[in-house]
């Protein structure tokens, strides 16, 4: 047994002590001699490294951008997350628009989930980071200040189910919300919001709920199943379009007098592939960068729309006929930091390098003038398929009686009205008018035979929206010379203004 008399004394406890201490005191003397600084730190952090307790936990961080674009894990896991909150989370975010069927739920600040998956517990947490900076857009020397937010989810769990995480969970999170967007999908109408204009470029969006299909739109059969046929197999050769080495995308041009539908076929190509739209208006858009950021922000699976791109802006060309410089206007904008949209930022985003930023997506230029389209933007691999909207024919009365009157084809007025129809151009706007007028179908329709009568005797004939019937003399090409140093012209920015508006009205806000 120990006896207290083995003990050793105090005594010869201070002693032992005091001559350790004092060989530690020497040897650090030698170290701090013949040792040279940078290595003494390197074995000082790798001895702490060593003696330092590891964390068993590992933590992900989730941005919600990558650079200029979204980033696809943080969208799925916003989604997911919805559906795993549990009474113990204390704030959330509740949101519904008048037409979504159920409520949206959105993690707080500071929130966070614990998610199981095969048999291990995930531990999410939403960060919400709130900064302010300089307006880079401000040359007025006004210091106006930026608010901006940034966010993103951090995902903790043992560093032993790494491989797990990476191989199985982040893709199943993916899948899942893939599935949940395929179900619960509202198309959406995004347009520009211009009050963001001095923290960058943004989108807004509302429901779109147009009823156009092309079950209900006036157009030519055999033009009709040619852009069905052309849409089918568009979105079935993402395959094709990688073993050639081609940005997966699809240009159209609609173009035609105003009235023939070319708004109705967007939304029909919308609710046909189940695209959301984002619409965009030129006006609204001073640089080259802020149209690549714009574009850049624009999902895949959409229909990207510049209506009336005729009159929307007077772009410049890449490079002037005669090889002059710029213009004295243009020269001053830039040294003043305003750098005018240019036609060349629009082309190279259609089928330059940036076309590639994005799949399955499909640009819609309309137009009322097609002649006065500069021809590089006509060429295929920038729009693929001229479409022309053209009046209204006796096929695409008898489809808008059958929809509005619920009348058939053998109605004795229908002969008629297919003698006076091939020989009036009336556009079927103006028919959808007349046949809204009286719901009694015979009243109507002699009404109807009426007005294409008058309209015979009047002679009501739009020569200029022919394919080619506009005068050489008042034809004004996108990206020419006239008036170069002319950005925005307002006059023309109220036609896609108006137009915007009316189809807004078709939607759900």
């Amino acid at each position: 047994m120990f006896s207290p008399r083995d003990m050793p004394s105090p005594s010869s406890i201070f002693s032992a002590y005091a001559s350790m201490t004092a060989s530690i005191m020497l040897l650090r003397s030698m170290a701090n001699e013949l040792i040279p600084h940078p290595i003494r730190g390197y074995l000082f952090n790798t001895f702490r490294y060593l003696i330092r307790p590891r964390s068993p936990t590992l933590t992900l961080i989730i941005e919600e951008s990558t650079g200029i674009a979204r980033n696809q894990v943080y969208d799925a896991a916003e989604a997911y997350l919805s559906t795993r909150v549990s009474p113990e989370n204390e704030r959330l975010k509740i949101s519904k628009s008048p037409k979504e069927k159920k409520l949206t739920i959105r993690l707080e600040k500071g929130e966070k989930v614990v998610d199981c998956f095969n048999g291990a517990c995930f531990k999410w947490r939403f960060i919400c980071a709130e900064s302010e900076k300089n307006n880079p857009n401000d040359h007025s020397n006004t210091n106006i200040s930026v608010r901006s937010e940034k966010r993103s989810f951090e995902l903790s769990f043992p560093k032993k189910l790494k491989e797990m995480v990476l191989d199985c969970y982040l893709p199943f999170i993916l899948e899942k919300a893939k599935e949940m967007k395929d179900e619960e999908r509202v198309l959406k109408m995004h347009t520009l919001n211009t009050s963001y204009c001095f923290s960058g470029v943004k989108w807004d969006s509302i429901n779109l709920e147009h009823p156009s299909t092309f079950e209900t739109l006036a157009m030519e059969p055999e033009l009709k199943n040619a852009v069905i046929e052309d849409l089918d197999r568009f979105v079935k050769r993402r395959e094709f379009y990688k073993r050639v080495g081609r940005a997966w995308k699809r240009g159209y041009l609609l173009y035609g007098p105003p009235g023939t539908g070319k708004s109705s076929l967007i939304a029909a190509m919308a609710n046909y592939l189940k695209f959301d739209i984002f619409d965009l208006q030129l006006g609204n858009i001073v640089r080259d960068s802020d149209l690549r950021k714009l574009l850049l922000a624009t999902a895949n699976r959409s229909i990207l729309v510049i209506e009336d791109i005729d009159c929307s802006v007077d772009l410049p060309e890449r490079r002037h006929g005669d090889g002059r410089k710029q213009t004295d206007v243009q020269a001053h904008r830039a040294s003043d930091g305003w750098m005018q949209l240019t036609l060349s930022g629009l082309l190279n985003f259609i089928d330059g390098l940036w076309s590639s930023c994005g799949d399955e997506r499909i640009i819609i230029f309309t137009t009322n003038h097609k002649e006065r389209l500069d021809p590089a933007l006509l060429r295929p691999g920038r729009m693929d398929m001229h479409i022309h909207m053209s009046y209204c024919s006796y096929q695409g009365f008898k489809l808008l009686a059958s929809n509005y009157l619920e009348t058939s084809s053998e109605h004795p007025l229908f002969g008629e009205i297919e003698g006076l129809i091939e020989d009036i151009q009336i556009t079927p706007a103006q028919v959808a008018e007349e046949l809204m007028k009286n719901e009694d179908a015979e009243a109507t329709l002699e009404a109807f035979v009426k007005l294409l009568k008058r309209k015979k005797m009047e002679g009501d004939v739009c020569e200029n929206y022919g394919p080619q019937k506009a005068e050489p003399s008042k034809r004004r090409k996108v990206g020419c010379k006239q008036k170069r140093g002319v950005g925005i012209s307002k006059s023309n920015i109220g036609v896609t203004q108006r137009r915007t508006r009316r189809m807004r009205r078709e939607c759900s806000f």
